[in-house]
């Protein structure tokens, strides 16, 4: 998944994806140790979609709480 579908997305979608993609990584780990797949690419690449969801919910987590921050601080 790309950085510029990722932003379009709303936090939650992202929290969602992030599980989601979780679960694909433990899945393909336990295929790789059986020995039912060879293609140990997709593992890294699944590890790659991770962090940049997550590296993108914690920079629009960070501007949200700024944005609160500021407002405390007009009012």
């Amino acid at each position: 998944m790309k950085a510029v579908d990722i932003r379009k997305m709303e936090t939650a979608a992202i929290a969602k994806a992030v599980t989601e993609t979780r679960e694909e990584i433990a899945e393909l780990r336990r295929r790789i140790h059986l020995g039912e797949t060879q293609n140990v690419r997709m593992l890294r690449a699944k590890r790659k979609d991770l962090a940049r969801m997550l590296t993108i919910m914690s920079e629009q987590l960070t501007k949200s709480f700024d944005r609160a921050q500021d407002k405390e601080r007009i009012e």
